[in-house]
């Protein structure tokens, strides 16, 4: 209920961020406040959400990617893992390169937004143009291995060219020489943490419960991280609202933000669209031969709810029950594969994050390289696996891909005006990623659960047809049985019941006897009151088994006991033959 209110606050305020950014700044422009002391105390409020979600980026790496790998290999040792994991992997590396190839091809940035004026600070970043592609790419290996941990949360490799002057003993002039040198430089290198962290969660799921208390530390760190993002969001719409304002009072000209904007847009759902409605259907007919419109229709309730909440945590509800009741999808693959896909599984947060980096970096007229681009798409894929599944944290990953290329961070408050929508549409098409995902294992591991299956109930099958084996009879037993029914002894007679004992401790207890001393049997002598019997039934000993006697027990025999009672006194005859039946009989007995 807690996350729930959290989601709807989110949602329901971030638009309102968005609109009142949007008044203010529009009432900057037409009071003509061009002063940058009153611009920058305007996007004041701004630049402190900017700073908090910066200094969320290192332990946003660490505990999400360490806990969102580190029950993997667990649940991924079978084939049904291994099946799900290239799935995921596949379509988010496709999405990534989807939306480069896009944000290329439709060119939706414009150099002119910076024309007008902007708050950020410093010159935009120029590109080497000495160093070929080939070094910008060893410069991305060298990055993805870092040889310094520490250094790598700050500085990250670079080629760069530099010159020197060279004398040449014919010539009069000394010669410009051009030399590749390595250099840091400053900012995060977020490729190489993002790689250690994800091998450090995966060596760490290898150690099973060796490993345990790590995994918990690692879970509790993350759940304080996601705390401390959940906070900022809250004051996330007073920092949209400031960053929205300040950037449409400095910008020159509204008419080209605007339609950039919506070129942007178009761009990033385009993307989606081909994304979620041609490749995603197209990878499950090939592989399942099955409709895919049909498939759709039945997860469509599940699409509505995630356009609607923005989180891919809080649509696995619906999302379950579509797959598990629409579509009669295993319960033992949803299960197993919607959880995982919630967290790793993030196709439309890859193809955005790809197109709005490159977005910014045409918008300040950077030219990226190729080996700046594979950078892109490539952490573009790895921060999606990070990526937080409640409302608006993509706009903390697309902070990683902008350090990692170098591109500047300021302009990120132009795509919040209109991420409030995007996020909702890239996060749908993560749901329906991760639906076709458990489509396409449950049909791949047919074989696999027909065959457990069977073996369940091969099992219940032998617990039913259990016949116990006949019990171990002893020599006596055997004999018995070989006996002729003519040869068996007589049945002995019913064991009959032990009469209740009557003496003076028990006689007061019960209502029907009456003790009177007219009606009882006094003893020959006064003195056997005070005569010691050790076995007596006022004794606290056992009493031991006396046979029935036609007589009357005297003083002298054990057993006897000076008070009168019906138990001591009289017994009834029996014979002899009945008294030997009765002892051999309570000697098989007892």
């Amino acid at each position: 209920c807690d996350n729930q209110g959290l989601v709807m606050g989110i949602i329901s305020l971030s638009p309102v961020g968005v609109v009142m950014g949007s008044v203010f700044g529009a009432l900057l422009r037409y009071m003509k406040v061009k002063d940058h002391s009153a611009l920058t105390m305007v996007s004041f409020p701004g630049e402190v959400l900017m700073r908090m979600l910066k200094m969320l980026i290192l332990p946003l790496i660490i505990s999400s990617l360490i806990t969102g790998l580190a029950g993997l290999d667990a649940r991924s040792s079978g084939r049904m893992g291994t099946r799900a994991m290239v799935y995921y992997m596949t379509t988010t590396v496709i999405a990534a390169v989807l939306g480069v190839i896009l944000v290329i091809g439709i060119h939706p940035g414009n150099p002119k937004l910076r024309g007008g004026g902007s708050s950020s600070s410093g010159p935009p970043p120029t590109k080497n143009q000495e160093v070929s592609s080939l070094d910008a790419f060893l410069d991305l290996i060298r990055n993805l291995f870092p040889e310094n941990l520490v250094q790598a949360c700050i500085q990250q490799v670079q080629t760069v060219l530099k010159y020197a002057h060279v004398t040449v003993s014919n010539q009069s002039e000394p010669l410009l020489v051009g030399k590749k040198k390595l250099e840091y430089k400053w900012g995060m290198n977020v490729l190489g943490l993002i790689g250690f962290f994800i091998t450090f969660g995966i060596c760490m799921s290898r150690m099973g419960e060796r490993g345990r208390v790590m995994c918990d530390f690692f879970n509790i760190l993350n759940e304080i991280i996601m705390t401390m993002v959940s906070m900022i969001m809250w004051y996330s719409p007073v920092g949209i609202a400031s960053l929205i304002a300040g950037k449409i009072a400095s910008i020159g000209d509204l008419e080209v933000v605007a339609r950039q904007l919506g070129m942007y847009m178009i761009t990033v759902i385009v993307g989606l669209v081909i994304h979620g409605g041609i490749i995603l259907p197209a990878i499950f007919f090939a592989i399942t031969r099955k409709s895919p419109f049909t498939f759709f229709s039945g997860i469509f309730q599940a699409w509505i709810t995630a356009l609607g909440t923005a989180s891919s945590a809080g649509t696995l509800p619906v999302t379950f029950r579509c797959l598990e009741e629409n579509l009669k999808i295993d319960k033992r693959v949803t299960r197993f594969v919607l959880p995982i896909g919630a967290t790793i599984n993030m196709d439309g947060t890859a193809l955005y994050e790809a197109v709005a980096a490159i977005f910014i970096a045409q918008m300040n007229d950077i030219t990226l390289d190729a080996g700046q681009i594979v950078t892109v798409s490539m952490t573009a894929t790895l921060a999606s696996v990070g990526a937080a599944s409640i409302p608006s944290a993509g706009l903390v990953t697309m902070l990683l891909i902008l350090t990692a290329v170098g591109l500047p961070t300021q302009d990120i408050s132009l795509l919040i005006a209109v991420d409030w929508l995007l996020d909702r549409m890239r996060t749908s098409i993560n749901v329906v990623g991760d639906s076709f995902g458990a489509g396409i294992v449950d049909h791949l591991s047919k074989v696999e659960l027909a065959e457990l299956d069977a073996a369940d109930l091969q099992l219940k099958g032998e617990e039913l047809d259990f016949v116990p084996p006949p019990p171990v009879l002893t020599e006596l037993e055997l004999v018995d049985a070989m006996r002729p029914p003519e040869m068996a002894p007589p049945e002995l007679p019913p064991r009959s019941p032990r009469p209740p004992k009557f003496n003076h401790h028990t006689l007061a207890q019960h209502s029907f006897t009456n003790y009177s001393p007219s009606h009882s049997v006094r003893s020959p002598s006064p003195r056997s009151v005070r005569s010691p019997s050790p076995r007596s039934m006022c004794s606290h000993s056992p009493r031991p088994i006396r046979a029935h006697s036609p007589h009357l027990i005297r003083r002298t025999e054990q057993g006897y006991c000076a008070l009168p009672s019906c138990d001591n006194q009289v017994r009834p005859a029996l014979s002899m033959a009945s008294y030997s039946h009765y002892y051999l009989y309570s000697l098989m007995q007892g």
